[in-house]
């Protein structure tokens, strides 16, 4: 996604250099985009009145923020599309703040095509200033831009949003595979309840996967797991335990040890499609 994210800067003419843990990564895209490839966090951030920043987990960020820290002009900002917890969120803000520099935690959600076509919807906290004065460089990667509140509000809309995938992952899966057992012509049903009251953005994108029974990755299972661990231990603060987040997690587990981690959330079908194949075995 971050690649993709770097070419609608470019395009929008926004983009100075790039960096990546992986050089070899940020030189290639550096040649194809006429940027600078940055050695290191430091020499980028000495570049730039305004950071992208999208990694992994809460770790990773806050490494990365302090790698940029102490060459971040004063009043740059860091904006953090990662999908992290709200505390790190507030955390990473906290570090900035102490040496003049702003941060907005701004996840995104739209996957892989979302990101291409620069139609990601991107949730976002932090300072209001800083996010009215950081809306060009959003408005370049994303479609759907909302400003839900101080540091780590964006983090707690993007929770929200991976709890309700894991819903609409589960639910799409058992239907595929519930279609596939009854015989039906699965790209006809496609087509036809894409356009009905059950319909979603990943039915209509990911259950083609189901019918080919291939998963690239678009989203990972292992990252949808991380996300959803955060969604488990933000509302264990408030000591409740959510249903859907905890059935979720086990059948992901059920997917990396079997090997599919790095396929796409998708996969979830493989389990699905295997309570059928196994009732079919039993009966005969």
């Amino acid at each position: 996604m971050g690649s993709h994210m770097a070419r609608n800067l470019a395009k929008a003419g926004l983009l100075d250099s790039v960096w990546n843990r992986s050089s070899g990564k940020a030189q290639g895209l550096a040649a194809e985009l006429g940027c600078v490839a940055a050695a290191t966090p430091v020499e980028l951030a000495a570049r730039v009145d305004v950071a992208v920043l999208c990694v992994s987990a809460d770790q990773d960020v806050l490494e990365v923020v302090t790698a940029l820290a102490p060459a971040l002009r004063a009043d740059a900002i860091v904006i953090d599309c990662s999908t992290v917890s709200a505390r790190c969120a507030r955390t990473a803000q906290a570090m900035l703040a102490s040496r003049g520099a702003r941060f907005l935690d701004c996840p995104v959600s739209g996957g892989v095509e979302g990101a291409r076509d620069a139609a990601l919807a991107i949730m976002c906290g932090g300072d209001s200033q800083a996010f009215a004065e950081a809306a060009p460089v959003l408005r370049a990667m994303g479609r759907t831009i909302t400003h839900f509140g101080a540091s780590g509000a964006g983090q707690a809309a993007k929770a929200t949003n991976q709890i309700m995938c894991a819903g609409i992952i589960r639910g799409v899966a058992e239907a595929m595979a519930f279609a596939r057992a009854q015989e039906l012509p699965l790209e006809s049903l496609v087509e036809t309840l894409g356009k009905g009251a059950g319909s979603s953005w990943y039915f209509v994108n990911r259950a083609p996967n189901m019918i080919r029974g291939s998963f690239p990755a678009g989203f990972r299972v292992r990252l949808h797991a991380k996300d959803l661990g955060i969604c488990r231990d933000m509302a264990a603060e408030f000591g409740v335990a959510l249903p859907v987040v905890d059935a979720m997690l086990a059948e992901y587990a059920q997917l990396i040890a079997q090997g599919f981690g790095d396929e796409d959330i998708s996969a979830d079908f493989r389990l699905k499609s295997a309570l059928f194949d196994r009732a079919a075995t039993s009966r005969s």
